[in-house]
């Protein structure tokens, strides 16, 4: 794969988008501050999200 492809390659950033949705696996170890910085990731991804969507509604 060349060097420019691999910029590209969104494939698991939409991954980890999903994931960080769900419920966590029980198979994996949690701990407070992994539950934290998920929780932080969602507040983040749903805050771009909405800015995303009033840029879109504010410049049509």
């Amino acid at each position: 794969m060349s060097r420019i492809a691999g910029y590209f390659k969104l494939g698991e950033v939409f991954r980890y988008f999903i994931r960080v949705f769900r419920k966590p696996d029980p198979n994996h170890p949690t701990s407070v501050n992994l539950r934290m910085m998920h929780g932080i990731n969602r507040i983040s991804i749903v805050m771009f999200l909405i800015a995303i969507l009033v840029y879109i509604i504010r410049h049509i």
